[in-house]
């Protein structure tokens, strides 16, 4: 059977419940994530930057300014629900965001950079969280209340999730 190639790590399933053992996993994938990007992209050609990673998808530029985008819109979530009693966070068009000019003309290198100094922060600021703050949620408008602890849980999964897209490209084409 053929690998789906959207999912090369497999689809995010949504952890009930995380015990600190798996939360200080989650949080030390989340601060790789940074280098694994890097790795992934090293001396790729403009023309392998702008290669899909499955036929419709995104290309790899596009996965590599994605994962940044994504990322801020975690970290703040995160902030909101750490300051606010169960916010409700607003959603955003990830594929339109994918299209933008900035996307186009920004070398990759800027958003592992932008990766890089966010990744910073937001581990910084997962390993002050107390016990209680795990617990404390936001409200997504399609997906319900989230915990922080499944946030982080996701969070981990999809910096892997891209990574991989890039690198079975990558082993797909054999470019090294």
């Amino acid at each position: 059977m053929d690998q789906d190639l959207r999912y090369p790590i497999g689809k995010f399933e949504r952890p009930e419940t995380i015990t600190e053992s798996q939360r200080r996993a989650f949080i030390d994938v989340i601060a790789e994530a940074p280098v694994h990007l890097v790795s992934a992209v090293a001396h790729l050609t403009p023309a392998q930057l702008d290669t899909p990673y499955r036929p419709g998808g995104w290309t790899v530029r596009q996965l590599a300014h994605h994962i940044p985008d994504s990322h801020m819109n975690a970290y703040v979530r995160f902030k909101l629900a750490l300051t606010e009693s169960e916010p409700t966070i607003k959603p955003y068009e990830e594929a339109r965001w994918a299209e933008l000019g900035d996307v186009a003309t920004t070398p990759v290198g800027t958003s592992l950079a932008l990766l890089e100094n966010l990744h910073k922060r937001w581990v910084a600021l997962l390993r002050s969280l107390t016990s209680a703050d795990w617990a404390r949620k936001f409200r997504h408008p399609e997906l319900g209340a989230m915990s922080l602890d499944q946030n982080l849980a996701l969070y981990a999964w999809h910096g892997k999730h891209h990574v991989a897209h890039i690198t079975a490209l990558r082993e797909r084409n054999g470019w090294r």
